[in-house]
């Protein structure tokens, strides 16, 4: 924890372990996301940090409404309750109070609801690495099985090599459990897999401890594995280049063709009717044409699997 969460933990940590319960999925989240930062104080921190955030952004938007007299500027043509009308000289005053407040609950809960949903976008974040890492993580633990190694040496190894990412992560907090915690393999197995945010790890996980415990051959099992996990890779890489292939199909038919088109057709209207109006085509380049590439450059960024 840094010197501001450690803060926000003396202030309100105490109070906030009696939310654990109502706040389960936060603190599967965060447990998932691997965070260093204990559930109490996190909870803490996100409390402070909305309060001061609403409180900022209450008090720069109650200025700049007050500077601009933003509540004279609305007007209603409908009737009101004849008492209201004494009360119109209070308007900027009144109206300052209730943007302000708006603002504050507003900005306030925006940024609670930002930390209450962080952990999560970084769980989902590693769920994506280690599933793309797995299959050649198992590759190496397969290696390595055949080699005649024992299983709590292949984990240990496995998360001191820095090639497979977040797969190597999880390795090391399963020899972290039975090196740090002196439970046995099994154990170590069981619970990584109860937090570990992808469920392809967890069934493999899963698999392996059925392996052991029933006393199979947990290098056959390895072996199988492997070969299910290539499979699927090279399924997941076909759908990606299909779906690759779809999108580069839109981006010319909605982007390049859609675009000149439009321009085309402006073109033509304008001189049929003799005007000169170029802010449709302004629109069209400085707009919709960035603004539709970045969309499709994010898109396909986002799809994009590791390697």
């Amino acid at each position: 924890m840094n010197g501001y969460e450690r803060f926000c933990f003396n202030l309100l940590g105490s109070r906030m372990r009696a939310r654990r319960e109502s706040h389960s999925e936060l603190h599967g989240s965060l447990i998932s996301a691997r965070s260093q930062v204990p559930f109490e104080a996190y909870l803490a921190t996100a409390t402070v940090t909305s309060v001061i955030a609403g409180f900022l952004g209450g008090i720069f938007t109650a200025v700049i409404t007050y500077l601009f007299r933003i509540p004279e500027m609305i007007t209603y043509s409908g009737s009101l309750p004849s008492f209201l009308y004494e009360y119109t000289d209070y308007r900027l005053i009144a109206g300052t109070i209730i943007i302000t407040l708006l603002s504050l609950i507003i900005i306030g809960g925006s940024t609670y609801a930002f930390y209450l949903v962080y952990p999560s976008i970084l769980a989902g974040e590693r769920r994506r690495k280690i599933d793309t890492s797995l299959p050649y993580a198992i590759n190496y633990i397969t290696a390595m099985s055949t080699a005649g190694i024992t299983p709590a040496e292949i984990f240990r190894l496995l998360g001191e090599s820095p090639v497979y990412g977040e797969s190597a992560a999880e390795a090391r907090y399963i020899a972290r459990e039975i090196d740090v915690f002196g439970r046995d393999l099994i154990d170590a197995l069981r619970v990584v897999s109860t937090i570990t945010p992808s469920n392809r790890l967890k069934e493999f996980l899963q698999g392996a401890m059925g392996a052991i415990s029933s006393g199979s051959n947990l290098t056959e099992y390895f072996k199988l594995k492997a070969n299910q996990y290539a499979i699927e890779n090279r399924h997941q890489q076909k759908a990606f280049l299909e779906t690759l292939g779809l999108i580069s199909e839109s981006y010319v038919t909605a982007l390049v063709a859609g675009t000149l088109f439009l321009v085309i057709l402006q073109s033509v209207m304008s001189m049929l009717s003799g005007t000169s109006s170029p802010l449709f085509l302004y629109v069209i380049i400085y707009l919709i044409m960035p603004f539709g590439s970045i969309m499709f450059l994010v898109m396909i960024s986002s799809m994009t699997p590791e390697v």
